[in-house]
């Protein structure tokens, strides 16, 4: 292979990567504009988060049209209760073929001990059909205030690392946070620890409600695994060129890292 079919075929691998790093926040209520986005953008992003408002709306239904159009589903609940019910909740969240789903930490390290083992007897650590199980920190809509608000007096930089290793002592697979906490969840938690970060918003784009946010490029060079990007892709006029622009930067910062 020459030199420039190997630089090609390593820019093609970049590309794949970014790719499946990308999580687009699917982020309507009815089947339709989902069915739309998936059919825009699966080509573009490797998975569809889905939330609260459209699996409430269209249940599993809206998980198999993501999948039939050949993406991967982020299921987005954030589960947070009792620790049975959040485990059987999870073991469903395993049989609907989803790849990464959430719990908030805040539930505890019995709620999330409980999920794990129950996940363990039913799919293995190993098997490919195992889902990535993440626990949120504190969200990035919150601020100092907010946490204060419900009786929270320590620093959001406090808090992030703590129920970091607290999910990662319970079994967990990884975090949700702010890109701005990356570095301390690694000192925490080390390298083998996933972590999705919301709150990203290419320079393009407005920070709508998120409070704690960066850019594409610099999330992954803070150690970002995956990145949910949802309203600089959506409200753009041309959608799959602002999720190109996307892939562009992302594509660069792990080029770059290569280096």
């Amino acid at each position: 292979m020459s030199q420039k079919d190997e630089f090609a075929a390593s820019s093609l691998i970049d590309r794949q990567a970014a790719r499946n790093k990308l999580i687009f926040a699917l982020d309507v209520d009815n089947l339709d504009d989902a069915r739309n986005w998936v059919e825009q953008l699966s080509g573009k992003v490797g998975v569809f988060k889905v939330g609260k408002q459209l699996f409430t709306k269209c249940g599993p239904e809206v998980v198999n049209l993501i999948q039939d159009g050949g993406g991967e589903v982020f299921l987005d609940l954030k589960y947070h209760d009792i620790p049975n019910t959040v485990a059987m909740a999870g073991l469903e969240a395993l049989r609907l073929g989803v790849k990464i789903f959430n719990v908030h930490a805040l539930g505890g390290f019995e709620m999330m001990a409980k999920l794990v083992a129950e996940v363990d007897k039913v799919c293995p650590r190993g098997n490919p059909e195992r889902p990535v199980m993440l626990a949120v920190t504190i969200l990035t809509s919150s601020t100092q205030e907010t946490l204060r608000g419900v009786g929270i007096d320590r620093p959001v930089e406090v808090m992030v690392p703590k129920l970091a290793k607290l999910a990662k002592d319970a079994g967990m697979d990884g975090v949700v946070a702010s890109p701005k906490e990356v570095g301390l969840i690694r000192e925490a938690c080390g390298e083998a620890f996933a972590i999705v970060t919301p709150g990203v918003r290419p320079s393009f784009a407005s920070q709508d409600d998120q409070k704690r946010v960066t850019t594409p490029g610099d999330a992954l060079r803070a150690g970002a695994d995956y990145l949910v990007i949802g309203r600089p892709i959506s409200a753009a006029a041309d959608p799959a060129a602002a999720a190109q622009m996307i892939l562009d930067e992302m594509q660069a910062a792990l080029e770059e890292a290569k280096k």
